[in-house]
């Protein structure tokens, strides 16, 4: 089921990424999480995130979770 939740945070995390100049394959890597994972959570339809997946991705991007869902 798609949430706007999902989707706000999808487009934050796509932002992100292009901001930092990574492209989803460096945000995999950096952060410990498949590349298949990394698309869908940038697709239209994304799932929910796991707590941990966000923890993962904001050390990517060298910021706490709460920064990472400031939007």
């Amino acid at each position: 089921m798609n949430t706007v939740i999902n989707v706000r945070m999808a487009k934050r995390l796509r932002k992100l990424r292009e901001e930092f100049g990574y492209t989803q394959e460096k945000l995999a890597e950096l952060s410990g999480i498949e590349y298949k994972h990394i698309q869908l959570l940038e697709s239209k339809d994304p799932p929910a995130a796991k707590l941990d997946t966000l923890e993962k991705i904001a050390r990517a991007f060298k910021m706490t979770p709460s920064k990472l869902l400031d939007f």
